[in-house]
């Protein structure tokens, strides 16, 4: 932990010429932007393939705990003729060259705030995946962070740069629904059990106390990675944070609320007898002032009014509004459809967002890591009004809790020693 201390005293210690640097460098918007990608399962091989798809695009490094996905990234990260970057298991090594402008931290959830810290106090732009935190807490320093030292910090919910969403946002705040009172969420999959693991020896081809990093130390279970720790307390957010967030940053946006006022949730974990801790089936309300937002979500079993496992359903005083990724459907208060639209969902569009403001030296982007708090905080109060199994009052102007002790002491979570993220 002596190496992190140091690392982190060098990082913060240069990160002020890198700054400048990278703003001499932004006279040429065509330049270069070299990235570090920091997990390389799934979603993190996704995201390379699709930034070097993106003109000016470079990776240096591709970082994992997982030996093996070291070299998927490496495939991923190289797939459209570029160089092939360098593997390293510990992403702080590339924080340490000065070269790389940019962290794409696609790493689990118990990362993120960490990961962006660390990045921003080294100097570099950082993209993070959804939920952009762990905990409440986590994302106002994240916000600090990204604040102090200059940084852009774009949050990985693309629909935020896609045409599809943008329009039927400025449709809905045009008036084109009346005044909207309410917004209704959902995600339905079919996910099989996560069975019963095993307490065993991590497996050679994993660095798995830094694959926990910031985590407090848990024995190895062989049925955590690489996706079922999205179901663990410990490390992930449940179903709510996994994919509520990209939904629920919608409601938001067109409701054009900051905060919830009160959360009620209910739910439980009823279809499997095995080691999930997170609801299967779960109902969140957010109380925001005179409007209201659902969440609702089953991932053990298909939708049958629909193609897609999600959608949002605004209610407003002169017309309804149905979206999915597919489109969009506007019906008056008699039910007749008014207007249909088609649209991009964003994901291109989300990386040119993030490449232009790096390019730039910094500056504001569709998904700020400000937004992404206010998204990630409805998961994570949602989170904890199941846990507790009450409901919760937060203040609007901030999100904080109000007068419950039990629902703050899950604001923030423990952090292994030598680890804490620090502002």
């Amino acid at each position: 932990m002596a190496e992190l201390q140091r690392r982190t005293f060098l990082s913060a210690a240069t990160a002020a010429g890198l700054a400048a640097a990278s703003r001499l460098r932004a006279a040429d918007a065509s330049r270069t932007v070299t990235l570090a990608l920091m997990g390389a399962n799934n979603r993190g091989s996704d995201l390379a393939r699709q930034f070097v798809k993106q003109d000016g695009v470079r990776f240096a490094y591709v970082c994992d705990p997982d030996e093996r996905a070291i070299e998927k990234g490496i495939a991923a990260a190289a797939a459209n003729g570029g160089p092939r970057p360098k593997g390293v298991r510990d992403f702080r090594e590339a924080l340490d060259d000065p070269g790389v402008d940019a962290l794409i931290c696609a790493a689990p959830n118990h990362w993120h705030a960490p990961a962006t810290i660390l990045a921003c106090a080294a100097g570099k732009h950082v993209y993070v995946e959804k939920p952009c935190s762990h905990t409440a807490a986590e994302g106002e320093m994240m916000i600090a962070a990204a604040r102090n030292h200059s940084r852009t910090v774009q949050v990985g919910t693309q629909r935020r740069s896609g045409s599809l969403y943008r329009s039927a946002v400025e449709k809905i705040h045009g008036g084109a629904l009346g005044n909207v009172l309410h917004a209704r969420c959902w995600y339905y999959t079919l996910r099989p059990s996560i069975g019963k693991g095993n307490e065993t020896a991590p497996p050679d081809w994993l660095d798995y106390s830094l694959w926990q990093g910031p985590a407090p130390e848990r024995p190895f279970r062989d049925n955590i990675l690489h996706y079922n720790w999205h179901f663990f307390w410990h490390w992930g957010n449940a179903e709510l944070g996994n994919n509520g967030v990209h939904l629920l940053d919608i409601c938001r946006w067109a409701l054009e609320v900051d905060f919830p006022t009160r959360v009620t949730a209910a739910g439980g974990h009823i279809r499997y007898d095995d080691d999930q801790q997170t609801p299967d089936t779960s109902s969140v309300v957010y109380q925001c002032g005179d409007k209201m937002i659902a969440w609702e979500h089953i991932s053990w079993t298909r939708p049958v009014q629909s193609q897609s496992i999600l959608g949002i359903e605004f209610r407003g005083t002169d017309g309804t509004m149905y979206i999915d990724d597919d489109g969009y459907v506007i019906h008056d208060p008699q039910r007749k459809v008014v207007e249909k639209q088609q649209g991009s969902r964003g994901d291109a569009e989300h990386i040119a967002d993030f490449l232009a403001a790096v390019r730039n030296g910094g500056g504001a982007t569709n998904a700020d890591v400000e937004e992404g708090h206010k998204s990630a905080l409805f998961c994570h109060v949602g989170n904890i009004a199941y846990r507790l199994g009450s409901s919760i009052d937060l203040d609007p102007a901030t999100g904080h809790i109000r007068d419950n002790a039990e629902a703050q002491k899950l604001w923030t979570r423990e952090y292994r020693q030598g680890w804490e993220p620090k502002v």
